[in-house]
């Protein structure tokens, strides 16, 4: 894809590890953009129920993030913070692997999300004060987990959203039957794991073990890159089991796990995926690899991300077009 000129930058904002009020604060108007375009779907009363089931699901099991979550919902003043801080309707296509030089390992990562908008709304994080060392997000003002981070020095990661369970094809009874199992679950969110991941894991080995033996509330796809070539995984999950497949992987929303059954999320998932594991991992700002189906209308987010390096590539997509001009950062703090 060729680069389109004068698009806007995506904002850098350098956070404590309370990046989501950090960024919520310095770019408020954006979040009410993107709750403006995903209420859309909702009526008011319909949010005001969901997050008053969200909370107290939060509540219930006594959620790390609750008094965040909390403060968002003030600083919002609108529904929608707590619901969509646990909800997640999304398609992801990924692939880890050795760098074209072997030097290191790498990531690349592609998010698709119905609700326009979150292309053109992204910011990065440059997180510090962690106990595992700084760490920087692709992310939305005010949201409180990680969907993909790159940890300099540490790794990268991302997480896909897994099969859906119960699939007959009418959208709201699908999501209710799927998320009814989650009020008897006291675990995390997956994008709350990947957090306490990205603040918490000193290395590959470490992220790889939490990443396999913290159970979560939901299913989810893990996808995993170290600093050295052979630091590559997917990691599948059910809400306490784990299979770890090692080397370059791609995944999309769909399981290899033989014997694990679900309907697979997004556009031609198994398509995606073969796309991808043909690509080369190169920090191209063209992204040559992004085709059909892997971009598709939904596509919001294209980022490669090499720990290592301490390197990050990412720009924001609406309707099949960049939204946002090439974010291209490298950011090795001092030890």
């Amino acid at each position: 894809m060729q680069p389109v000129p004068n698009l806007p930058v995506i904002p850098v904002l350098e956070t404590g590890c309370d990046f989501s009020l950090a960024t919520l604060r310095a770019c408020k108007d954006r979040t009410h953009a993107l709750l403006d375009s995903a209420s859309r779907r909702y009526p008011r009363s319909l949010l005001r129920a969901l997050d008053q089931v969200s909370r107290a699901w939060l509540a219930r099991w006594n959620n790390t993030h609750l008094s965040e979550i909390d403060t968002i919902a003030r600083l919002l003043g609108r529904p929608g913070a707590y619901f969509f801080s646990v909800n997640y309707e999304w398609a992801c296509t990924c692939r880890v692997a050795p760098s074209p030089g072997g030097q290191s390992a790498r990531l690349i990562r592609v998010l698709d999300w119905k609700s326009p908008g979150l292309g053109e709304n992204l910011v990065c994080a440059k997180v510090k004060g962690a106990s595992a060392g700084p760490f920087a997000l692709m992310t939305w003002p005010g949201y409180t987990g990680v969907l993909q981070v790159m940890a300099p020095g540490r790794f990268s990661a991302a997480l896909n959203q897994a099969p859906m369970r119960y699939a007959t094809g009418l959208f709201y009874i699908d999501w209710a039957a799927n998320r009814r199992r989650v009020w008897h679950m006291p675990y995390p969110t997956p994008a709350h794991l990947l957090r306490k991941v990205a603040e918490e894991a000193r290395n590959f080995d470490d992220a790889h073990r939490m990443l396999v033996e913290l159970p979560i509330s939901t299913p989810a796809i893990f996808t995993l890159a170290g600093t050295v070539p052979h630091e590559t995984a997917v990691i599948e999950r059910t809400e306490r089991e784990a299979r770890a497949y090692r080397g370059s992987q791609t995944a999309a929303n769909h399981w290899q796990t033989f014997g694990w059954t679900g309907h697979s999320r997004g556009e031609k998932s198994a398509d995606r995926a073969r796309i991808l594991n043909n690509a080369e991992l190169a920090f191209d700002p063209v992204f040559p690899w992004l085709k059909p189906p892997v971009l598709n209308d939904n596509t919001r987010l294209v980022m490669v991300a090499d720990a290592k390096e301490g390197r990050m590539l990412a720009q924001g997509f609406e309707n099949t077009r960049p939204a946002t001009a090439v974010l291209d950062i490298t950011w090795l703090p001092a030890a």
